[in-house]
C-alpha cells in the first residue's frame, strides 16, 4: 500500500524541487536568467518556497502533521503623518501563503485589499522594471515585486521602508533628493558635433556592449539608501545610482562630454570620492548592476588624466 501511495504524495513537491534545481541552473531551460545572479537566487528561492507550501499542505491534508501551517506573521513598519503624537510601529498581518502568489508584493496587495485598505506603498509594473516597490525587506534593500516570500512560517518577516529616508507613510519614503542628484549628473547625450548625414550617431556592437550593466539601472535607490557614505554625506555624496549614470554616459561613445563629465564630478572631492568601496550597493542591486565598479572606474579615468 505505502509502495502505490507514495509516489502520489510526493509528486508535486518532488516536480517543484525540479524546477528549483533547474532554477538553480538557469542557463538551460531558463536563458533570461543568464548573468543575473540575483534573478537566479530569487528563482530558486521561489520554487523551493513553493515546494515546502505544497509539502506541508499535503502534510496538513493526510494528517501527519495536522499543526502544518502556511499561515505566515508579516510585520510591517507603520507611521501615518496624520498621526503626529503616535510613533512609528510595527503592525503585524497574517496572511494564508497558500492563497497568496509568490511575491512579497502580491502579500502587500493581499493585505491591502483583504486585511488594512490603509497601508501605503509604492508599486507599478510589477516586474521589476520601474523600481517602485523599492523596500527593505528582512534586512535586505531590494524591490518586493522580485523578492520571494520566505515561506517559513515558524518567524516572521519583517518589512520596512527604505533606511535613512525621509518617510512620507508607511512604506513610502521622500525621493526627491535622490532624483535631483540623478538629474545633476545631466542624463542625456551631450555631443559636439552634429550626427553623420543629420540623422542618427551610429555604434557599433562593441561600443554599444559597453553600456551592459550600467544601462539597466531602474531607479530604485536600494543602492544608494544601502550605502553607508551616502548615509553620512547624502547632501554632498551624489551616491552609487547616480554614479552609475553618470558613468553610463561617459562610456557612451556617441557622448561627447566624457572628459567634462569626470571632471565636474571630481572636483569639490565630495560627490565622486567619498566612496570608500565598501560595495553594499552592488550587494543590494536586485538588478545585479555593480555601481561600485563604475565609480571605482570614474576614479581611475581621472587619475590617469591628471597623471
Amino acid at each position: 500500500m505505502l509502495r502505490r501511495t507514495l509516489p502520489a504524495l510526493r509528486s508535486v513537491k518532488d516536480g517543484v524541487m525540479d524546477a528549483a534545481r533547474q532554477a538553480a541552473k538557469g542557463d538551460a531551460h531558463f536563458p533570461s536568467l543568464r548573468g543575473h545572479p540575483a534573478a537566479r537566487v530569487n528563482a530558486r528561492e521561489s520554487a523551493e518556497g513553493q515546494a515546502r507550501l505544497d509539502a506541508a499542505e499535503d502534510e496538513r491534508r493526510r494528517g501527519a502533521r495536522p499543526e502544518a501551517t502556511t499561515v505566515k506573521e508579516f510585520q510591517v513598519y507603520r507611521w501615518n503623518p496624520d498621526s503626529p503624537g503616535r510613533r512609528p510601529f510595527l503592525q503585524s498581518y497574517f496572511v494564508d501563503l497558500a492563497a497568496c502568489r509568490p511575491m512579497v508584493l502580491d502579500v502587500l496587495q493581499k493585505i491591502k485589499a483583504e486585511h488594512d485598505p490603509t497601508l501605503t506603498f509604492r508599486r507599478s509594473c510589477r516586474e521589476g522594471i520601474c523600481g517602485s516597490c523599492s523596500m527593505c525587506i528582512d534586512g535586505v534593500n531590494t524591490v518586493a515585486c522580485l523578492k520571494p516570500v520566505d515561506t517559513d512560517a515558524s518567524r516572521a518577516s519583517m518589512i520596512t521602508p527604505l533606511p535613512h529616508m525621509f518617510v512620507v507613510k508607511d512604506l513610502v519614503v521622500d525621493l526627491t533628493g535622490f532624483y535631483q542628484q540623478y538629474k545633476s549628473v545631466e542624463p542625456w547625450l551631450k555631443t559636439k558635433r552634429p550626427p553623420p548625414g543629420g540623422r542618427e550617431h551610429p555604434q557599433s556592437p562593441a561600443q554599444r556592449k559597453k553600456l551592459d550593466g550600467l544601462y539597466e539601472c531602474i531607479l530604485c535607490a536600494c543602492c544608494s539608501t544601502a550605502c553607508p557614505s551616502y548615509w553620512w554625506n547624502s547632501e554632498a555624496f551624489l551616491g552609487p545610482a547616480a554614479l552609475l549614470h553618470a558613468y553610463r554616459w561617459v562610456s557612451d561613445s556617441r557622448d561627447d562630454y566624457g572628459q567634462e563629465r569626470v571632471q565636474s564630478l571630481a572636483e569639490g572631492w565630495d560627490k565622486l570620492y567619498r566612496c570608500r568601496m565598501i560595495k553594499s550597493c552592488t550587494a543590494t542591486c536586485p538588478k545585479s548592476l555593480d555601481p561600485a565598479a563604475a565609480i571605482s572606474s570614474m576614479k581611475t579615468l581621472h587619475q590617469l588624466r591628471k597623471a
